[in-house]
Formats: C-alpha cells, structure tokens, sequence
C-alpha cells in the first residue's frame, strides 16, 4: 500500500492517521509528545463534538470514550440585562436532536497515539520543522501537515479573500472544573452573549483526574472582546487565581452560571488555559524546498475563533473528507490538482462554518436579533437554530438576509 506521511497529532491528523491505518496504508505520524506528556499537559481546548462530527469518529470505532462522557443533550442561549441587574434581556433553551460530547483532548490525543503505535503505526517524536518534512517527503507518497504552528504553518499562503481579520477578535480564558452543579432542564452547552464584552459558556464533558480515573467537569470559557471589561487576564499566571477571577466576572455579567460553579475546583494543576486566535484561511497546498508538495489540513488551513464551537467538529470533518479522498485516489498520483481538490470538498462545508464564525465576532444585526428574540416564545425557531450547530450550512442564508430571516421565523414558528 502507499505511504502518507501526516506532521501533527491532533483531531485531524490522529483520526486521519488511523482511518488510513484500518486500510492497510503504511502510516509515518510525526508527534511533538509522547502520550504521557500530552496527558500530564495542560488543557488545550473546549472540544465540543456535534452528532455529524461524532459520526466520523464512530465510523472509525474510534469514539473509546462516549459512553462514559456526559452528553451535551442542547444549547441554552442568554443576553444578561444591559443593567446587569441578574435578569436575561433574552433567554431560550432548546434540545439538539442528537447530544454532543466533550472529551478532553488529553485523554483522546493520548489514547489514539498508542492505538496508532500499537497497530504498527510508525510515530517520530520531533518538533517538525521545514527541513525535517522536507527529508520525511523523500520516502512518502503524500505528506500532510495537520499543525499550523510556526513556520510549517506560514508554508501556507494566507487566503485574503476568506481572512478578514489580521489581529485576535477575542482573547481567552478557559477552566476546567469539578464539584459544580448540573444544569437543572437539561445538559447543554451554556451560550451568553454580554453585548461589547464578549462571552461566556460553560458546558459538561469528560476528564482524568490526577488518579488516572475518568470523571465529569465543567468546561468554562471567557472569551473577551480586546480591551473590554472582561479582558482582564493578560498579566494572571496563577491558575487559582485565574479561576478566581473568572468567577468574579460571571458572578457580575452571568450569575445564573456563577451559581452553579462558584464552588468548583479545578480538575488538575493543568487545567487552565490563556491565549488568543487570529482567524484565518490558508491555501491548500505548499511547496518545500526541494519542490515536493505537501498538503494542509485541519487548521493549519482553517482557523476559526472558538465562539461557534467547531474547532474540534471541523477537524474531525476534515479529516473524514481527506480519508475519503485519499481512498479514492487509489494509485493514481497525489498532485497539486488533487490537493486543491480534496481540500475543495471540505471547504464546501467549511466555508459556512467560517462565514459564521467571522459573523459572530460582530455585533448581531437587527434581523439576527430578531430571531433570537422569535425564539424566546417560539420554540420550533429555537430548535432550527440551536440544531444548526450541527449543521452550520443551515444557518444560511438567513444569517446574512433580513428577507430570509424573516421567512426563517416564519417557518419555524408552527414547530415544535
């Protein structure tokens, strides 16, 4: 069978990696850690997963861990009273159709890692660099770059067109917690929207505590318009204090969620996170120095802010189109046409994420607002909208349309 060569052991280049292990195909994975350092690490995301992207991880049998993890049974939307008073200007809740799931990438970065070795997988435990991929493509068919770190990722040329943002929109603060209380409806991912500030959710999911065993948490994010009143973090090392800080803020901009929390602890001493995301999009395919080509996945083409919650979704949907192409693609040659190809087929449904995304970092428009006003009395446009974070194309073309928003609200307002 051929051989791929795949740089960065993240969603998209793990699951990558495996489903073309399953099919025979010789696999070189290049990993900065070992399993033991990524789960000793500290936390790298919110990792949400909808029902579509859970699907191309169980096609794969790779979902090891959803029947233990608590499932994230829909999505409750809230804009706090502009006197910040304690009262919701607009609140809905709604159920998706299918749960989603937050398993730490700790414990699924590190456990595929040591399926992929134990399978056969051939793992190089290096900081890849430009020369080192370059000597790694000599004895591949096709090498893929699934990490946008340095200066693999300015390989790739900036997409001007798709990239409107050349600074972070948001910066970051992110906790993982135990002993807080579960939502009272239902399980979901907690969305506030605190106008000119930023936002805040919180959501369930699974962990390793220090012991080993797995255990429920809280993910809580902050994310925070630059220079806003909730951006507050840049000069906070400790993780306690951190913590202690982001509660101050919820208590004052969202203390429905604060009551559920204020007494959480931090799962482990890693478990805190500070950083920022600059947006963007990349092209798909770059050349190394000796002319060889490689090809992008993941984010090292698409980088989304993590306010809609599909960073996790989208690579897992990346890598599903990459497998499917490669499979495909037989023993004909990986050319620079194919390449364009291939990422042009996850584009298609990336692109909508992407639009949104940039959407969201915005003020909401009035025929936006407007259906978010609509869903507090109707529930069937509250399940349209909180539904389509599973699906993101069905956020359009309302989103960008009054005239469609309009119609939207009217179709959905005689369901359930």
């Amino acid at each position: 069978m051929r051989k791929i060569a795949i740089v960065g052991a993240g969603q998209a280049g793990l699951q990558l990696a495996l489903g073309l292990q399953d099919q025979g195909y010789t696999v070189t994975l290049v990993s900065e850690r070992t399993p033991e350092q990524i789960e000793t690490g500290r936390v790298m995301s919110t990792q949400a997963l909808f029902h579509d992207a859970c699907l191309t991880e169980r096609q794969l049998n790779l979902n090891f861990w959803e029947e233990m993890c608590p499932p994230v049974e829909g999505i409750a939307f809230s804009v706090p009273h502009p006197d910040l008073n304690g009262d919701k200007a607009v609140a809905f809740a709604a159920r998706l159709d299918h749960p989603a799931y937050s398993v730490d990438q700790r414990v699924k970065f590190a456990g595929w890692l040591r399926v992929f070795k134990e399978r056969g997988g051939t793992v190089i435990l290096e900081q890849a660099d430009v020369q080192s991929v370059d000597q790694l493509s000599e004895g591949h068919d096709l090498t893929v770059i699934a990490t946008g770190k340095g200066e693999l990722g300015r390989l790739f040329a900036r997409d001007d067109v798709h990239s409107p943002y050349r600074a972070p929109q948001r910066h970051l603060a992110l906790a993982y917690l135990k002993n807080t209380v579960p939502r009272p409806e239902h399980s979901a991912v907690s969305f506030n929207l605190i106008p000119g500030a930023g936002e805040c959710f919180l959501l369930p999911g699974l962990t390793r505590s220090p012991d080993g065993s797995l255990q429920p948490y809280e993910n809580v994010l902050i994310e925070a318009v630059p220079g806003g009143p909730l951006d507050v973090f840049e000069n906070i090392t400790s993780p306690d204090e951190l913590l202690s800080t982001m509660l101050q803020l919820m208590q004052t901009f969202c203390p429905w969620e604060y009551e559920r929390i204020k007494d959480g602890e931090l799962t482990d001493p890693q478990a805190t996170l500070t950083g920022r995301v600059t947006p963007q999009v990349r092209r798909p395919v770059a050349a190394l120095p000796s002319g060889r080509l490689v090809l992008g996945l993941g984010d090292t083409l698409v980088v989304n802010d993590p306010i809609t919650g599909q960073g996790a979704g989208s690579a897992a949907r990346a890598a599903a189109t990459y497998l499917e192409s490669i499979l495909r693609r037989a023993e004909r040659p990986f050319n620079r046409s194919w390449m364009q190809d291939t990422f042009g087929a996850y584009w298609d449904h990336a692109r909508f994420t992407t639009a949104w995304t940039n959407a969201m970092l915005g003020p909401p428009p009035p025929h936006v607002l407007a259906v978010l006003t609509a869903a507090q009395t109707q529930p069937g446009v509250a399940h349209a909208f909180v539904n389509a974070f599973n699906h993101p194309p069905h956020f359009f073309p309302w989103l960008t349309s009054p005239e469609e928003a309009a119609a939207f609200v009217d179709r959905h307002s005689t369901s359930a």
